[in-house]
């Protein structure tokens, strides 16, 4: 195994779009022609499986060094109103292109963090958004919560609301890794609002743990997995810390490259905490969540419902996902479109009465073929090419690279079919990247993503 991490360990995408961000093309998109892709995508869903809304949420009081998100780190919560304001104002603006009546399936509240908000300015927005929709029926509506500032208040009136899952950063117990990555989080405290939690009726409460962080160890790992079996989770997300400080600034420079773990100390970690969740009847869904089979995750898995977007894995899919806020990023399948990340530049754009776009993709037609594979692989680590309308122009150069990771027994083909053998499942991304032409045709000549172990 060491020698397959060394032979695959380089950066690739997470691929939770495809095409991937930096291979959008900005030269032939315009807000026409996503606000064209939006109603299209609409009109062919809404009745049948409805909409989804992502919901960013950026402010936080302090910072991580480990995190990834476009947030605004202050103490001030005089900002919650004007950027609640913002976002009723942002959603009036989608309405506008809507050919009727949304019915809303999911929402997620991402960040940032979410309860940072007081919950009376959680209930204003949530009830202003809703005031204009219909719920499906069998909605689901999740937030992020952060251990330390999550109250009673908060679950209790989400719940309200019609939120069943909630989700708890965790990152890791050991309070050496918590300092390095300034999150500093008592095991009680996660208790505690797991507890909470449940004792309101929230049917899904998920864990958020990673691997690979600073100073981190096996045995740190072991440690936070025996933890949290104590409070059996509904839902654990088992990710690889994701190093770009070349693109995420001061934030995750806050330690050393030589701080990290190596490439075989991950593997080592993952393989570890992998076996330790197996053991506590927890099933490996995708690439890096587990699930216990009572959580809606695993049943979308059996019933081959998974699907994978910007806010990762998630148990339902609708066509149509609206993303409102700074930095928040929609999908009509048919497009991407990405919002601006400064805060002020959102606010000007929205009282003009303007989509607040900073740049985005229309995807042509081999772009939805490959998204189809990628998805499919991402999903259910299998996927085909049986069909003419299921090759790819690139299909014979395609094979010729896949013919290496089949020698390495991390794939089998048979009958134009490509499933990814248990030995495969974590090189999972560097498999997706033979499908990923756009990444093939044009190399990128600096370091765009993250490693892939």
């Amino acid at each position: 195994m060491c020698n397959l991490v060394n032979k695959y360990n380089v950066a690739g995408p997470r691929y939770t779009s495809y095409p991937t961000v930096p291979y959008w093309n900005m030269e032939t998109f315009s807000v026409d022609k996503w606000k064209t892709s939006v109603k299209k995508s609409f009109g062919e869903s809404n009745q049948s499986e409805g909409i989804s809304l992502y919901i960013h949420l950026p402010f936080c009081e302090s910072l991580c060094t480990f995190c990834g998100c476009n947030k605004r780190i202050t103490k001030r919560h005089e900002v919650e109103k004007p950027y609640i304001k913002a976002l009723l104002k942002e959603w009036g603006l989608y309405r506008e292109v809507l050919t009727e009546k949304p019915i809303i399936k999911e929402i997620h509240l991402g960040g940032g963090t979410p309860t940072f908000f007081s919950p009376e300015h959680l209930r204003e927005l949530l009830e202003g958004i809703l005031r204009h929709a219909t719920v499906a029926e069998n909605y689901e509506f999740s937030f992020e919560g952060h251990p330390n500032n999550t109250t009673a208040a908060h679950l209790q009136t989400l719940y309200e609301v019609g939120f069943r899952r909630v989700c708890f950063g965790v990152q890791d117990y050991n309070e050496t890794v918590q300092k390095a990555i300034h999150r500093i989080q008592p095991f009680e405290n996660v208790a505690r609002v797991t507890q909470l939690a449940r004792e309101i009726g929230y049917t899904s409460v998920g864990h958020d743990i990673i691997f690979g962080l600073p100073f981190q160890t096996t045995q740190h790992v072991e440690q936070t997995i025996e933890k949290t079996k104590l409070l059996m989770p509904d839902r654990i997300a088992f990710y690889s810390y994701a190093h770009v400080p070349w693109i995420k600034g001061n934030g995750q420079r806050g330690f050393r490259d030589e701080d990290l773990p190596t490439a075989a100390e991950k593997t080592a970690q993952y393989n570890l905490g992998k076996k330790l969740l197996r053991e506590a009847d927890y099933v490996d869904i995708g690439m890096d969540h587990f699930a216990l089979t009572t959580d809606s995750l695993y049943t979308s898995m059996i019933e081959k419902r998974l699907h994978r977007n910007f806010m990762g894995y998630t148990a339902q899919k609708t066509q149509l996902m609206i993303g409102l806020g700074v930095s928040s990023i929609s999908d009509s399948w048919y497009g991407f479109a990405q919002n601006v990340k400064n805060i002020e530049t959102y606010y000007h754009l929205i009282n003009e009465g303007i989509l607040p776009l900073q740049k985005g993709h229309i995807l042509n037609s081999e772009d939805l073929l490959i998204r189809t594979h990628i998805l499919n692989l991402m999903c259910n680590f299998k996927t085909s090419w049986t069909q003419t309308t299921t090759q790819i122009p690139e299909l014979a150069n395609l094979i010729e690279k896949l013919t290496e990771f089949e020698r390495d027994e991390l794939i089998q083909i048979n009958d134009q079919t490509l499933s990814i053998t248990k030995k495969g499942k974590p090189f999972v991304r560097n498999i997706c990247m033979a499908f990923d032409v756009l990444l093939q045709r044009k190399k990128p000549e600096t370091q765009l993503f993250s490693m892939t172990i």
